[in-house]
């Protein structure tokens, strides 16, 4: 597979170890064929240099996702570069187009969501990492655009995975195709649920897997190609269940208890049998057909334990005993058919011939044989049915042109003992890869015809000769086989002989040493030995027409159906070759697979043990050499397989030819120039590629080993040479300190001689000096002391006296205070307590009077005239209280302001005598110190003494003044707040009494108005039955004037009209008057709508920042009182308006312009319309109190209005239709607001996809340097573009005048689309996690935060911060020295976003090709592993992928908030409306 190459000495190569396989190390002798290695193990070892295999030093430490990307494809490489990636949990790995997938034996629940279906959604194969969704939309794409037929072939050993793979691949057909919903249910969902119910019936426990599939259906076709079993198919059934199919333990059951398994860890049965009955439920199975279906499983199973015995007659059979009757009872029950034809089927058989029919008894071997065929044809007819039932529930077209078929085949097999089935799997696993070779083989041709180079026939090893050996007709093994089996007297030892003089001289067909009846087949795979003891039963398969003839008579129409009528042709049993029948199944196959376009997914499980985590290199090799993994790379290594592009090729071996590289050659002749200097012959070089022959890449390698060689003798020579002058420089310098440093030692020691002789001098004179201080200071300080003492004590005893002065001083203030106060509380409260009493006392006498005076209109109306006249008093009561408040509140503020002053004055006079007093004190202390103490003793100046005394108690008596006389300005201050707090009291009960009043005058017109509405309905409901109703046409009264808010009511048009007119007349009038009116009205308004949609619809601008199209249709509707009325078809006309005017959903501009005008709009609705439930408005008063009674009750609630936005926006009570326009207005804003939002998206879509991946240049265009600018000039226009896009949007919706709350929330959800789009391509492309990719995305993020500052948090808002997944992961891209960065500093400073299996993927993904830096450490890596292990067992979903948000991020509160200002609500009134408009005369209002 390897061709040799030149191995020197520190060479890098692969050496077989018996242990691992392969084993990596380096070499360190070379004795001519001989070579000795140094292993990583640290074992030495010897080997021939042809038995080698070159490394790859440079290879990616996680492994490539592409083996064909490989420097050295050979068998070591191929391991390694898989365990590689089974250590990250990279479980797939290409070959080409071949997908490997390598079992993990733990759930990744991330690999498999929904959210991952929709990113390999049309993504190019290759483009992602590898993926069985990659394999299946691949086939799904070439099927739907070039109509070829498809087929998936995913093979591997039991236990390999293959049964999910093929899961996989079905759940993404059916997602891709299977949405059409037939019953409630979706196709996909019907193809799902199919999974569950196949594997409940098609599945069983092997020692190799739990879960091993019996049955392989290729959908949407179904072939069977292994022997039909019984399945030991375990329900938890309810106990009705039980009793009704009279089952019990399963170990009671023969067909059950065989493997002695009747649980599996993890396994819950229950669990598994509800799955199974509702996916019967899904794919359209009935109650009554799962009942049949379940009668037949239990049906089968009473069939095993129904034992024979010897019966009366010769070489007959019947039932052992009373329990093997019972079962052969129970089960005749179940297929419903007679229980003594049942024991005739199993234990007789008839024999048609031309004269007669004759019937044979069965001895006790045969019938038990007759009872597992009956059993065994049941079984496979039930799953025929399913598989039937099932396509037919799918919607499967027999008739289609093109399919995709998944086939889930085994793979090679070879155990200790070997039969009849292993010889047909491993038939089967040789003619697929016999079409596999020829696939591979088409492959290599088709890549070296796209690259147009010159290439001859590839001549690979073929295996037709081991096909002839088992399929030739004749002379085959198995036609030997179906001729033994013709003659009743062929054992399997003349069966074996047979073989053995037949194929003596075949090279792939051998006999074992040891045994006389086994035979050895030279497999692709390896040599296979098989024992033919049971080949001959296995291959009779006799069709028993007993068997057939005892279910069609059966009762139960399900069981009759699944057998096919008896013929009179089969009236006996005749014998059906197994062999046959599965080699045309087999051939049947091949045509399907040739008539399509084959996917290979090879399927491999790593260990044994079944555990993860676990990667046995001996296991896997041998299943890669069985998968025709090996055979497919050997094919490759034929031709050329060592495949560089231009870029990479030149990265890798320029230094080999610099000269190349400085000159100004393009890529391509850089290429050729450097192969014709390295003498290379047979390469070839294509439009794209170099194509190297197997052992050309180390012979590269090996040139490239020793210029870097010797590049390093050179920078090692020169290095030394560097350090050694430095070692001479630093030396010498060394000697000079160490001179210097010893002649100054010397100089110090004089020096310090010298020093200590003076410091004694100083020492002695100091000592002498202190000597006499101390003993003169201890004599001045006792002095001191007794005079301080003396004078201390004097001071305390003044301070006493007076502090006892002040206190009783202070008290009897207090008490007195205390005194008046109490006596002034006493009398307030009394007279308070009266007021209160006689005015209850006035109130209630008035409300008695008023209770009496409600009885009738009139007193009322005196009443309401009274009432006002005192709500009048009351509020010049008010105004003048509150006037005299405020004269009041302001003498006392002037006050305050005075005494405050005045405070301030007399505190700086203390503070200044306070000043002075403590100069005074400082000054005769200093004069004291002056004075010698012996003087001071004798000598006391009585005078001066006097006249400091005095002028000590002028300013204590100056003191306690200023003391008095704030003690007093804050008693007046306390006087003056008493008096203040009660007028306010005063004021608050005056205003209080008012609002009584009010509401009581509110009660009283509501009353007058229900009352006047009552004696109405009266009046009309006499005037429908009298008879003076045909009158009413002769006498008619003009109708009352609408009033401002839509009221018609006018009381005093009620109160003038003559009394003479009777009701009858009046009513007739106004009932025909309003009928002509609004007729008239309604065409009027019908034509004023058409009118303003025809203006509307036209673009006629804006106005001073406000859309002119929503200001008019607000206007006019407010103006036809639309919102008022119960059916309207106007609001109608408005949506259906809005809804063809955003038709046309490309249009930007369009789409904007309304996305203002709807959300204006929505604004004005928001402000205007209250529900009907409101509080009802009562009728404009003309009189004092009714102006004040509605101002006084519309102050709260309008007190937020500004008075710019009153004139324009008032609010109406809204009917049903204006609530309904409402909700549809809102849900055009947010239809349009998406249309905008993801017209954005898609705009950026194709960028995106160019700004992940950084443009890579060879090493030749650097040096080149300006040649190739081109690169970065196209890279850095990718992001620019993307910027130039974003302003073009801003400033379309700028230009529209759009609120700025949508901007900013159509911008924040677009870098969020953004941030997702950019970092899930960098999980799912390895190519993407580089160093020199994340500092072109890092630069392309600077660019979006710049304008990000430019457009200012009122258009971006929080846009910047939506970018942190991708700012996060670019960050830790570019950090130098990963390795040194724990798992701590990742998590909480570095990435503290992103989430442990984003983190794990990254650090797995990332490759340095620039500086060939190394990820994270090991430790951490593990430590990631830990974690995510954890999570993945306690989180639901584990998914590494960012979702992105389409919901709608805003409210209609929003929109009013965001437009609700106070320089923007004062443009309402002043905008300039359309002129063509305001020329009709139906819309002159819009002109006040």
């Amino acid at each position: 597979m390897a061709a040799a190459f030149n191995v020197t000495v520190g060479s890098f190569v692969w050496v077989e170890d018996p242990e691992v396989a392969w084993i990596d190390g380096e070499v360190q002798e070379v004795n001519g064929e001989e070579i000795k290695i140094l292993c990583t193990s640290g074992k030495t070892v010897v080997s021939k240099a042809s038995n080698v295999y070159a490394k790859d030093v440079e290879a990616p430490p996680c492994g490539v996702d592409d083996m064909t990307k490989l420097a050295y494809l050979h068998e070591p490489g191929v391991l390694q570069n898989l365990r590689s990636r089974y250590d990250i949990n990279e479980i797939y790995t290409y070959t080409g187009s071949i997908l490997i997938a390598v079992n993990p034996f733990r759930r990744l629940p991330h690999l498999y969501d929904k959210h991952m279906m929709e990113q390999y959604k049309g993504a190019a194969f290759g483009e992602l990492s590898p993926h069985p969704f990659a394999v299946a939309d691949a086939a799904y794409r070439v099927m739907i655009k070039e109509g070829i037929s498809q087929s998936i072939l995913v093979s591997g050993e039991s236990g390999a995975g293959k049964t999910e793979s093929t899961k996989m691949l079905m759940r993404y057909l059916a997602y891709m195709g299977g949405r059409a919903a037939a019953e409630g249910r979706t196709v996909e969902q019907k193809v799902l649920e199919s999974n569950p119910v196949l594997e409940a019936f098609g599945n069983a426990k092997t020692v190799r897997n739990n879960n091993s599939s019996r049955f392989d259906p290729v959908f949407v076709r179904c072939l069977i190609l292994r022997e039909i079993i019984i399945v030991s198919t375990c329900f938890v059934l309810h106990h009705q269940e039980i009793e009704k199919y009279k089952l019990g333990n399963p170990r009671t059951f023969h067909y059950l208890n065989q493997s002695h398994c009747f649980e599996l860890d993890g396994v819950d049965d229950s669990a598994e049998y509800l799955a199974t009955r509702r996916a019967l439920d899904i794919v359209g199975i009935n109650s009554s057909e799962q009942d049949a279906i379940f009668r037949v499983v239990a049906a089968i199973l009473h069939l095993g334990n129904i034992e024979f015995v010897k019966g009366k007659e010769m070489d007959s059979s019947e039932p052992k005993d009373d329990k093997s009757r019972f079962h052969l009872r129970t089960a005749a029950e179940l297929f419903m058919c007679d229980a003594k034809a049942l024991e005739d089927s199993l234990c007789k058989r008839v024999i048609v011939t031309r004269d007669e029919t004759i019937t044979r008894w069965l001895d006790p071997d045969s019938a038990a044989l007759s009872r597992d065929a009956l059993a065994k044809t049941v079984y496979s007819r039930l799953f025929d049915w399913l598989v039937d039932k099932i396509n037919s529930s799918i919607g499967q077209d027999p008739n289609s042109k093109t399919l995709i078929g998944v086939l889930d085949i085994y793979g090679f097999e070879s155990f200790k003992t070997n039969s009849f089935e292993q010889f047909c799997i491993n038939l089967t696993n040789e003619k697929l890869q016999q079409h596999f070779n020829q696939h591979v083989f088409k492959l290599e041709q088709e890549e070296y015809t796209k690259e147009e180079i010159n290439w001859s026939y590839i001549d690979f090893v073929d295996n037709q000769d081991i096909l002839d050996l088992i399929e030739k007709k004749p002379g085959g093994i198995i036609a030997l086989l179906d001729e033994a089996c013709m003659f009743p007297r062929s054992t399997h030892e003349t069966f074996a002989q047979k073989l053995y003089q037949t194929f003596k001289n075949h090279n792939r067909f051998s006999k074992p040493k040891l045994s006389q009846t086994d035979f050895t087949i030279g497999h692709y795979a390896g040599d296979v030995t098989y024992q033919t003891e049971f080949f001959l039963d296995k291959n009779k398969d006799y069709v028993v027409a007993e068997h057939q003839a005892l279910l069609c008579d059966s009762k139960c129409s399900f069981v009759s159906s699944l057998v096919p009528p008896l013929s009179e042709s089969s009236k006996s049993s005749k014998f059906s070759s197994i062999g046959t029948r599965f080699k045309q199944q087999l051939q049947s196959l091949l045509e399907t697979l040739s008539s399509s376009e084959p996917h290979y997914v090879r399927c491999v499980k790593p260990n044994n043990l079944l555990k993860p985590a676990i990667f046995e290199n001996h296991n896997v090799l041998q299943q890669l050499r069985c998968g025709g993994v090996m055979e497919a790379i050997r094919i490759s290594c034929a031709g050329y397989p060592t495949r560089k592009t231009f870029c990479e090729f030149l990265n890798r071996f320029g230094i080999l030819a610099p000269d190349v590289l400085d000159g100004s050659f393009d890529e391509v002749t850089a290429s050729k120039k450097l192969l014709e200097k390295m003498d290379l012959k047979g390469y070839q070089v294509g439009k794209t590629k170099v194509f190297l022959r197997a052992g050309q890449m180390a012979e590269l390698d090996a040139r490239r080993s020793d210029v870097l060689g010797r590049s390093a003798c050179i920078i090692q020579r020169k290095i030394r040479s560097y350090l050694s002058r430095r070692s001479f420089i630093k030396l010498r310098l060394s000697a000079i300190h160490i001179q210097a440093a010893c002649r100054g030692q010397l100089t110090q020691r004089t020096y310090e001689q010298m020093r200590r002789q003076a410091a004694c001098l100083r020492i002695q004179k100091e000592l002498r000096m202190f000597l006499a201080r101390k003993y003169y200071t201890t004599l001045c300080s006792s002095a001191v002391s007794i005079q301080t003492g003396i004078r201390g004590m004097l001071a305390r005893t003044e301070l006493r006296f007076r502090q006892q002065a002040r206190a009783a001083i202070t008290i009897q203030s207090r008490w007195r205070q205390y005194l008046a106060r109490s006596s002034y509380m006493r009398i307030k409260k009394a007279a308070i307590t009266t007021q209160c009493a006689w005015r209850g006392k006035v109130a209630r006498k008035e409300l008695r009077s008023l209770k009496m005076a409600a009885k009738e209109t009139g007193a009322l109306q005196a009443a309401k005239n009274k009432l006002e006249k005192q709500v009048e008093e009351l509020t010049w009561r008010l105004q003048l209280e509150k006037r005299m408040r405020a004269d009041v509140e302001e003498a006392k503020t002037q006050e305050n302001a005075k005494l405050q002053s005045a405070l301030q004055e007399i505190q700086s006079q203390f503070q200044e005598t306070k000043l002075l007093l403590t100069k005074e004190r400082e000054s005769t202390k200093r004069a004291v110190e002056q004075v010698p103490v012996i003087q001071e003793i004798p000598v006391v100046d009585n005078a001066m003494l006097d006249k400091l005394t005095l002028e000590n108690n002028n300013l204590k008596a100056f003191v306690s003044s200023l003391e008095k006389k704030i003690d007093e300005t804050e008693h007046k201050y306390e006087e003056t707040k008493k008096i203040s707090e009660e007028r306010l009291k005063q004021a608050l009960e005056a205003e209080s009494k008012i609002i009584q009043m009010k509401t009581a005058m509110q009660r009283l017109e509501e009353k007058v108005f229900d009352m006047e509405s009552v004696n109405k309905i009266m009046r009309q409901q006499v005037l429908l039955d009298s008879p003076v109703k045909r009158l009413s046409e002769h006498f008619a009264i003009p109708a009352a004037k609408g009033s401002e808010n839509g009221y018609h009511e006018n009381e005093e048009f009620k109160v003038n009209e003559p009394q003479s007119a009777p009701p009858a007349t009046k009513y007739g009038a106004e009932s025909d008057a309003n009928l002509r009116r609004s007729n008239f009205e309604r065409q009027h308004v019908q034509e004023s709508v058409d009118a303003l949609i025809n203006c509307v619809m036209q673009d006629i601008g804006f106005s001073q920042g406000k859309p002119v199209a929503a200001i008019t249709i607000y206007k006019c509707l407010l103006h036809w009182k639309s919102f008022e009325d119960e059916r309207t078809s106007v609001f109608d006309r408005l949506i259906q308006m809005i809804g063809s005017a955003i038709e046309n959903q490309e249009n930007h501009d369009q789409m904007a312009y309304w996305l203002s005008n709807t959300s204006t709009l929505l604004y004005l609705l928001q402000r205007s319309l209250k529900a009907a439930g409101a509080p009802k408005k009562p009728p404009p008063a003309t009189s004092l109190f009714g102006r004040m009674t509605q101002g006084f009750r519309s102050f709260p609630s309008s007190a937020n209005l500004n008075v710019g936005v009153l004139d324009i926006v008032r609010q109406v009570e809204a009917k049903y239709p204006a609530l309904l326009f409402k909700q549809q207005l809102t849900a055009y804003v947010e239809k349009i607001y998406g249309i905008v939002r993801d017209n954005l998206k898609k705009d950026l879509a194709s960028l995106l996809s160019l700004c992940i991946q950084a443009p890579r240049t060879s090493r030749g265009a650097v040096l080149r340097g300006s040649g190739r600018s081109f690169g970065s000039n196209s890279s850095a226009s990718h992001w620019q573009s993307i910027i130039d896009c974003l302003n073009m949007f801003l400033s379309t919706l700028q230009q529209n005048f759009v609120p700025p709350v949508l901007i900013q929330k159509i911008f924040t959800q677009t870098f969020l689309y953004i941030n997702v789009q950019l970092f899930n391509s960098l999980l799912l492309r390895r190519e993407c996690c580089t160093f020199s990719n994340g500092e072109y995305v890092k630069a392309g993020l600077a660019e979006l935060e710049l304008w990000c500052a430019k457009a200012k948090e009122e258009y971006a808002g929080s846009s910047w911060d939506e970018l942190k997944h991708i700012r996060q992961a670019v960050g830790f891209l570019v950090i130098h020295q990963k390795s040194r960065i724990s798992y701590d500093e990742i998590t909480n400073d570095l990435c503290p976003v992103l989430s442990i299996q984003q983190l794990y993927r990254i650090c797995t993904l990332y490759w340095d090709d620039n500086y060939n830096t190394r990820s994270v450490s090991p430790d951490v890596i593990s430590s990631m592993r830990v974690l995510m292990t954890e999570d993945s067992n306690n989180a639901s979903s584990n998914s590494f992928l960012l979702d992105d948000s389409s919901n709608i991020p805003f409210s209609v509160d929003d929109i009013s908030i965001s437009l609700h200002d106070k320089d923007k609500d004062k443009e309402f009134s002043n905008i300039k409306l359309d002129l063509e408009l305001l020329k009709n005369s139906a819309f002159h209002f819009l002109q006040e």
